[in-house]
């Protein structure tokens, strides 16, 4: 019976552990650049079986939220490779998520002060976090443009290009297509979001084209094996949904098998809330057992609010890789914090989103405390 703590295979990565850490927004890259901070965050965390960064633009349009990374600028690759080098150092692998964030932004943000963009001009009735007299500050996001049908290829041509960068220029051993909570391949895939009436629109096959073609660039460009993508079914975040979520992730895991990803990962439920929404129920055994179908090979990951228990029974039941969000923040050595069923610090929420050291590398680990 496989184990939480033995090594996996996903893709072209072999992988010391099935423990993951998932990507979390920490708002502490000043102008899209990553910093010598950011390098120590990551290397002490490095004994993960795979660690996922923070989301991370692919452009500036694709910025929604102050002080997040980019990888798009030559100096943004050369703290990434910074970071890279650091957990390397230690042992570890390490992927980028690739995000645009879509309609989730701000006019502040934006390139000349312009619209954000979407698949249709429906603003998100949700926040964004800009920087307000050196303070993390939500505000509600600006209205967005509808994307127009010449600008897609594009789209698609910057994902690849910041993918191509982030494994050839910083250093990654792979990167992680951000396609779940609400961000802009979400948007287009689900339909309370996308009200298209072009080829982008409308059937499931029409709103799951942008996110297949960009996941085939990739894929074409750096190798499927080391290509990862995380998708949320049925999470409400950033006032994003969809009527039949079902057929339409049955239908996009079924497409994405074909590719020989590194693995798919999956957000159970509400993103960072209950594991099952009784409003919008939803059968993942069904969504593994269609890729499995369809001959998909990649690791499976599973996340949302998972423990020590749920993750060994979650493996058990055949997950490959288990994403550990929150309890990463606080515990840089969960790893074996897990393995030897050591108490967990508790994490400060006041330092989540910005600031310094303080609640970032400051946690004690088993051995300096």
């Amino acid at each position: 019976m496989p184990s939480l703590f033995d090594s996996v295979q996903a893709g072209d990565l072999q992988l010391a552990n099935r423990i993951v850490l998932a990507p979390l927004t920490r708002n502490r890259a000043p102008d899209a650049i990553p910093t010598p901070l950011m390098a120590e965050y990551y290397a002490q965390r490095a004994s993960a079986g795979l660690m996922i960064t923070e989301a991370t633009a692919i452009s500036q349009q694709g910025q929604g939220y102050a002080d997040v990374p980019g990888l798009y600028g030559s100096e943004q690759l050369d703290g990434w490779k910074q970071v890279t080098e650091a957990v390397h150092e230690e042992g570890g692998k390490i992927v980028v998520q690739l995000w645009h964030v879509g309609r989730v932004s701000h006019r502040e943000l934006q390139p000349g002060g312009g619209q954000p963009v979407a698949p249709s001009a429906i603003t998100a009735k949700t926040k964004t976090v800009l920087i307000r007299d050196g303070v993390p500050t939500f505000v509600d996001t600006s209205a967005p443009r509808a994307l127009r049908l010449e600008e897609l290829p594009d789209i698609v041509h910057t994902y690849q290009a910041a993918a191509r960068n982030a494994v050839e220029t910083a250093g990654f051993d792979g990167v992680e297509i951000h396609g779940a909570n609400g961000y802009l391949l979400d948007q287009f895939l689900k339909n309370g979001a996308n009200q298209r009436s072009d080829d982008y629109g409308g059937s499931i096959k029409n709103r799951a084209r942008l996110l297949l073609e960009v996941t085939r660039a990739i894929a074409d460009s750096i190798g499927g094996g080391r290509t990862g993508i995380r998708l949320s079914p049925v999470t409400p975040a950033n006032d994003v949904h969809d009527s039949d979520p079902q057929p339409l992730f049955d239908y996009v895991v079924r497409q994405l098998a074909p590719l020989n990803l590194a693995y798919i990962h999956i957000i159970e439920g509400a993103t960072g809330g209950p594991r099952e929404l009784a409003e919008r129920p939803f059968d993942y055994a069904a969504l593994k057992a269609a890729y499995r179908a369809a001959g998909g090979r990649g690791a499976w990951m599973v996340n949302n609010g998972y423990d020590k228990a749920l993750a060994e029974q979650a493996v058990k039941g055949g997950a490959d890789l288990v994403a550990f969000g929150k309890p990463y923040i606080a515990n840089p050595d969960l790893v074996e914090r897990l393995f030897r069923n050591a108490p967990l610090n508790e994490p400060d929420k006041a330092t989540f989103y910005g600031g310094g050291a303080e609640g970032y590398t400051d946690y004690p680990t088993l051995s300096n405390k």
